[in-house]
């Protein structure tokens, strides 16, 4: 069955199709612009995988149309062999959590029928299983009990159970989403109307990362009003409605890719959010960067902007903008072949460079090769002698190279400076030009650079080699990825982005150690939290 997904038609006549490998796309637009009947129509158009989800609709029962559900059909075929939950389950949420419980007793009692012929017979896990996971990960301090049938919460150290008539909306909301996306069709497509509602921002992002952890054979489809949220998305293919036909059943709507990013006009419409904003180099889809950043710093709605001077640029008006938007901004760029000065020039114009060279060398840092050793059931000290080792041959092996590329880079940065001073005429323009050679001293600094560089060599100095060293192919050429049981650099690289994704201690680590790179203390007591709670 092909997966690509055709929208619905334009007012021209023509359509979009998303690709086969899109997994997050997000409908946006403004109220009117008819993004709710778009959404409506791209669903009936996808036919069978359609899975439609509204927590406004589950908690209060105001549902759009007749249509049952794929939930309501699973609930229906479940009365036909115990009416008896029918009477207890009035909104959409009752139904789930009684269609959870009455798979949880077929599993029971499909298994004491299996233990009778077989003493060894294990106990399978459910998707009510799945659901208590995540909801501990998603609230730490809360609990899942299961009582005489019912399935009851608590909190903190107080083991007394309540129904989920006494949760907050927004926890009602993510047990819907939780356990209501654990019935949606191998291969589906889930709709999700206003992702955003009931949720703080600082909780909104976990839980989709969660829900949609919990199927990744699906695509999903958020529409929203948000652009805070829709921002988040950071692979997402955004489809801009502008407007609706009624007479012709069309609309008006761009597909903005990815690699794009959102367009000005969309973007400038986030500046009242609260959440601060990181430009970052690189594309909005293929660059590590884009992939690695909003993961390391998740407080931030991270924005590509391709070059270096573009994040320079974009983070100083930002900033001279601050007591119009009220947000904190800042910037990343790479360390290159930048020295101190230029470093603390950036750092205090909130632009933030880290202590390597490049994205690449930030893979390469000792807790996160360790950290995805160690996740691949490899030795993770073994693993890590033998990259560093590979690296720091490889820096001997390009030593001059590396030194007279940073000598360049040195001579041209100051040639910048002093050839902007005012001269009178060309004569002496030409007399101070001359001078720079003995001023500057090319050849000198390169033989201390080679010096310099040496020493870390020599030392096995591997975080100095990491700060100077300049090298694409410094990952394959190190062989991590085979080390710990990986293809390739692009399976190290998504192993890496899927670790993060999974906010474990593995995440806390590679986090603390990407951010400790950047001078910055990691707070990781929630992901702690996680990590040392029974229940996970």
């Amino acid at each position: 069955m092909s997966k690509e997904i055709v929208l619905p038609k334009r007012s021209d006549g023509t359509r979009e199709t998303l690709p086969a490998d899109c997994r997050q796309a997000v409908i946006i637009g403004a109220n009117g612009a008819g993004k709710s009947r778009f959404t409506t129509r791209l669903a009936d158009d996808v036919g069978a995988r359609a899975f439609r989800m509204s927590a406004l609709e589950a908690l209060y029962g105001q549902r759009r149309g007749d249509t049952p559900t794929a939930l309501d059909a699973a609930f229906e075929a479940a009365c036909g062999n115990a009416p008896a939950i029918r009477p207890a389950a009035e909104t959409g949420l009752d139904r789930l959590l009684a269609l959870l419980m009455h798979d949880e007793m077929l599993n029971l009692l499909s298994y004491k029928l299996e233990q009778t012929g077989n003493p060894k017979a294990r106990l399978r896990s459910t998707k009510l299983d799945k659901v208590i996971r995540a909801w501990r990960n998603l609230f730490p301090d809360n609990n899942v009990l299961i009582e005489s049938g019912k399935m009851l919460f608590s909190r903190g150290i107080d083991e007394r159970g309540y129904s989920a008539v006494k949760l907050s909306d927004g926890e009602r909301a993510a047990i819907y989403y939780i356990g209501g996306v654990l019935y949606a069709p191998a291969d589906g497509v889930v709709f999700v109307d206003s992702p955003e509602m009931f949720f703080h921002p600082t909780v909104m992002q976990s839980l989709w990362n969660c829900v949609e952890s919990l199927r990744p054979d699906c695509t999903f489809i958020y529409t929203t009003h948000d652009l805070e949220f829709a921002s988040s998305l950071n692979d997402a293919t955004v489809i801009w409605v502008r407007d609706y036909d009624a007479a012709t059943v069309t609309w008006d709507y761009a597909l903005l890719p990815a690699q794009e990013g959102m367009s000005d006009e969309l973007y400038m419409a986030i500046i009242g959010s609260r959440k601060p904003v990181l430009f970052i180099e690189g594309d909005g889809v293929h660059s590590i960067d884009a992939k690695l950043y909003p993961l390391v710093f998740p407080e931030y709605t991270v924005k590509s902007l391709g070059s270096c001077n573009k994040v320079i640029e974009a983070t100083r008006t930002f900033n001279d903008l601050s007591a119009f938007h009220h947000l904190d901004s800042h910037g990343i760029v790479d360390r290159d072949r930048r020295d101190e000065h230029e470093v603390e020039y950036l750092r205090a114009r909130k632009i933030m460079v880290p202590d390597v060279a490049e994205i690449e060398n930030i893979l390469m840092l000792e807790e996160v090769i360790r950290t995805v050793a160690r996740s691949c059931h490899r030795d993770e000290q073994r693993v890590f002698e033998k990259v560093s080792r590979a690296i720091i041959s490889q820096f001997s092996h390009d030593l001059r190279q590396q030194a007279l590329l940073h000598t360049r880079h040195r001579v041209k940065r100051t040639v910048e400076y002093r050839i902007d001073g005012r001269f009178t005429n060309i004569g002496m323009l030409e007399k101070h030009m001359l001078s720079l050679i003995d001023e500057i001293k090319p050849r000198a600094l390169y033989e201390r650079l080679c010096r310099e560089f040496r020493r870390y060599a020599e030392t096995g100095d591997y975080a100095s080699v990491l700060r100077v060293y300049n090298q694409k192919s410094m990952v394959p050429g190190s062989n991590v990825a085979a080390l710990c049981g990986l293809r390739n650099k692009e399976e190290y690289v998504h192993k890496i982005i899927l670790l993060l994704q999974q906010d474990g201690s593995e995440a806390a680590r590679i986090r603390r150690a990407v951010k400790h790179c950047f001078g910055i203390e990691a707070d990781d007591s929630r992901a702690d939290r996680k990590t040392t709670n029974p229940g996970n």
